[in-house]
């Protein structure tokens, strides 16, 4: 029987900020856990307390000894080559190979083999031992490392090479127990299909963090959500939910629904509560003037009513700071581009390419797309998808070939987001382009959670960063916006409220993509950008229209 992964209480604290408060999770042999959750939940955090690299404040973490991680930036033996990291990684197996047949030999003699070698036997199946090199040849060949000299230091390798190269060892040993971080990171399509074969394979523990959302579809059994549970006034963080990611979507749904209907219902209550609490003697007076002169009943009845009152008012003043200390926070507002965008009011195609050519980064013989329409890019990495969403937004100069753009707005997300003024808050860095008084506010898009509103934007996440950029292009009412791997850096379901926001659009969007999960369920154009091949010959061109500017020079 294979062991399990437990950890209990789970507390970690960094220069003073929680991270992780009481997550607790077992995982199960032949069960596969995706932990998800917004940027900065602490996600690797919780994988590095249960791989053992840091200690938690709090709690225990019970893990199996067997175990392989893979972090986002893996680290090595000092002085490893290539060849030695491989064999490292195969050794036990072979050890197992060996050890078996010795115990073979001995059964008929050895009492102390007869006992063993069931042991090493039942080891040796679970790990694939006999199948070890052709594994370990199968996984550089598909991880696109076959080329790769074996004295190579590994010190020398990409960042790209040195995180498949660790997944390739990862796959050759088979540990008991596997925990990766971001696996999909530096993989194209091919490497990731063997990457969900391995972890579909394995009998034992598999804890992953991913922002792939088909990799969590087709692998994950059971999801634990690190952020806080919605609706809740004081959050739980480490919500389990056994199921697809799929089924999660629709559980999220119903949650929120929940939440929004329990919110209305509490405003309502709080609006009925705080008219009672404010109540005085004149608004129910019981003065209608006294009869037959009795003007003692009149004054006797009266300070009943008053004492009445007295008393409605105080049980609705204490029912009032009840319902205001525990009210549910209000609902984040979805991702919405159905207002910002304008569509192009010239009346002409708004994007128009013929023979671009951008010497060794991009060739592409023509494109065509009217106003309104919503264009997905994808190829594989170096085929220009960045190059010519910056030649649309008039950052880059074609070496050949014409370029119109009949936009008079233009706004481009790049993948790298700087703003120039890092001590400003993010509403600071809102209102330099708005103004105090903006037509539409930054809370309003629900990119960013109201407490990160006020925090100097160098203070803020890479995805907060690349949220804010795009909170402020979306603000610009463009008719093009131009968005580069705008999934990257950001949770799971803001993803999703994107790809439906992208789809609501009246503007023209173009979209450069590797995201599986956007790419299976685009509805709009497509364009598949081939592999450049080196330098192309022609002479420089020029965009036809040269006052062409992006305003996003300021994030």
């Amino acid at each position: 029987m294979l062991p399990a992964l437990i950890a209990r209480d789970l507390t970690k604290s960094f220069a003073g900020r929680t991270v992780l408060d009481g997550v607790e999770l077992v995982a199960a042999p032949g069960r596969r856990l995706a932990v998800i959750g917004e940027n900065g939940v602490g996600k690797s955090t919780l994988l590095r307390l249960l791989a053992g690299r840091d200690r938690p404040d709090s709690g225990l973490v019970q893990a199996p000894a067997e175990l392989g991680y893979l972090a986002q930036e893996p680290a090595f033996a000092d002085g490893a080559t290539v060849a030695s990291a491989m064999a490292a990684a195969l050794a036990p197996l072979h050890r197992a190979v060996r050890e078996l047949e010795q115990l073979s030999s001995a059964l008929a003699t050895d009492p102390a083999a007869t006992d063993r070698y069931p042991q090493v036997l039942e080891w040796a199946q679970a790990h694939q031992a006999w199948d070890a090199d052709r594994r370990a040849e199968l996984a550089m060949h598909r991880l696109g490392l076959a080329g790769l000299a074996a004295d190579r230091p590994v010190e020398q390798l990409s960042g790209g090479q040195r995180s498949r190269l660790a997944m390739a060892l990862l796959m050759t040993s088979r540990p008991d127990c596997v925990l990766l971080d971001e696996p999909t990171n530096h993989l194209d399509d091919a490497a990731v299909e063997l990457l969900e074969q391995f972890l579909l394979s394995l009998p034992g523990v598999v804890v992953l963090a991913s922002h792939d959302r088909v990799l969590i579809e087709r692998v994950g059994t059971d999801l634990l959500d690190l952020d806080p549970v919605a609706g809740e006034p004081a959050g739980r963080q480490g919500i389990r939910f056994g199921g697809r990611y799929s089924d999660y979507l629709r559980h999220k749904a119903a949650d929120r629904e929940r939440w929004q209907q329990r919110y209305a219902e509490q405003q309502r209550e709080l609006t009925r509560l705080r008219v009672a609490a404010s109540q005085h003697a004149g608004s129910i007076a019981h003065d209608r003037g006294p009869r037959d002169a009795d003007k003692f009943i009149y004054q006797f009845k009266g300070a009943k009513v008053d004492r009445a009152l007295a008393r409605r008012v105080r049980d609705a003043q204490r029912r009032l700071q009840v319902a205001e200390r525990e009210q549910l926070p209000k609902p984040r507002p979805p991702l919405h581009f159905d207002r910002p965008l304008t569509a192009n009011s010239t009346g002409r195609a708004t994007i128009a390419i013929r023979d671009l050519r951008v010497a060794g980064r991009l060739s592409l013989a023509n494109l065509t797309l009217p106003s309104g329409a919503r264009l997905l890019v994808t190829g594989e990495n170096g085929s220009g998808k960045s190059s010519l969403l910056a030649v649309l937004a008039g950052r880059l100069a074609p070496d050949h070939g014409r370029v119109e753009v009949a936009a008079r707005t233009i706004g481009l997300l790049p993948q790298l987001v700087d703003f120039a003024a890092a001590h400003l808050t993010a509403q600071q860095t809102f209102d330099q382009h708005f103004g105090p008084e903006p037509e539409v506010e930054l809370a309003e898009f629900g990119l960013l959670h109201p407490r990160e509103l006020n925090r100097p934007v160098g203070a803020l996440s890479v995805g907060q960063q690349r949220r804010l950029a795009l909170a402020i292009l979306v603000a610009r009412a463009p008719e093009l916006l131009l968005l580069d791997e705008p999934t990257n850096h950001i949770s799971l379901a803001l993803a999703d409220e994107l790809a439906e926001a992208v789809g609501r659009s009246a503007g023209t969007v173009v979209i450069a993509s590797h995201d599986r999960w956007l790419r299976e369920r685009w509805s709009g154009q497509r364009l598949v950008l081939p592999q450049p091949s080196g330098q192309l010959p022609g002479a420089p061109g020029q965009l036809s229209q040269p006052a062409l500017r992006a305003w996003t020079d300021a994030p």
